[in-house]
């Protein structure tokens, strides 16, 4: 796993210029539904949050202006993301750790009212690990909320508009991307279904309070949708939820 990790490491400093201020709060991913639309997150006001895959921050700077956060914590895989992270958050005191989520750091235990994770908990090369350790974050009756690729969406394919299932949605395992955003960065994901992070979750002491599957974003709703074929696009969105959200408790 360590190597794993290592060779991730290495290509998200490669790409972390791609991702800054992409899938960030107030938005659940792409194309779908805000926080403004779905009311997910608690009274936040004064309280403690960590955020796992921090990214460039933009998550963390929602949280303390619009959600008036007394405490911003956050761990991330890149060091390059902290670096960028670092300036997203100049003069709101963060507190950022360079680290895999699945390994233990220094972060307190028992300590934080909501730990969240937008568009990263996918990432973790052991989701069961990873688990354990947020509910350990987490004070009793704080909340975990976690936004991801819906489970079947990596197996849409889409030609000229057509979609069709491509590999095996019951296999789960590692794939790797030898590029990713065209640069010479390898890297390999986890692939999960939907009653894998459900059962994880259980299995770490959470009570699952709400799951949704994404439909377009209020903002969306006037667009036109033409024929993509791309990865993420709103035509595609309109047909199957291209996001899965999941709010939990301890």
């Amino acid at each position: 796993m360590n190597q794993l990790l290592e060779s991730n490491r290495k290509s998200w400093d490669k790409v972390a210029h791609y991702f800054n201020g992409v899938d960030a709060l107030p938005s659940y991913g792409p194309f779908s539904q805000t926080e403004d639309e779905l009311k997910l997150l608690d009274d936040l006001q004064n309280k403690k949050v960590l955020d796992i895959g921090f990214g460039s921050g933009h998550s963390l700077k929602y949280m303390a202006e619009e959600k008036g956060v007394s405490e911003l914590w956050g761990v991330d895989l890149s060091s390059e993301q902290k670096s960028v992270a670092e300036r997203t958050l100049q003069g709101l005191e963060p507190h950022l750790f360079c680290a895999p989520m699945e390994l233990e750091t220094a972060l307190p235990k028992d300590y934080f009212d909501c730990v969240y994770s937008i568009y990263a908990l996918g990432w973790t090369t052991d989701l069961k690990t990873t688990l354990h350790l947020i509910h350990s974050y987490l004070k009793k009756g704080g909340s975990f909320l976690f936004s991801w690729d819906h489970p079947l969406y990596a197996h849409i394919r889409s030609e000229n508009g057509v979609m069709t299932l491509g590999g095996s949605y019951q296999h789960e395992g590692l794939h790797t991307f030898e590029k990713f955003k065209g640069e010479d960065a390898p890297m390999t994901i986890h692939t999960r279904k939907l009653a894998t992070y459900i059962n994880e979750l259980i299995e770490a002491g959470f009570t699952i309070e709400k799951v949704v599957e994404s439909e377009e974003g209020a903002r969306f709703k006037d667009e036109d949708a033409p024929v993509s074929d791309r990865y993420y696009s709103l035509y595609k969105t309109r047909r199957f939820p291209s996001t899965l959200i999941i709010k939990a408790r301890k």
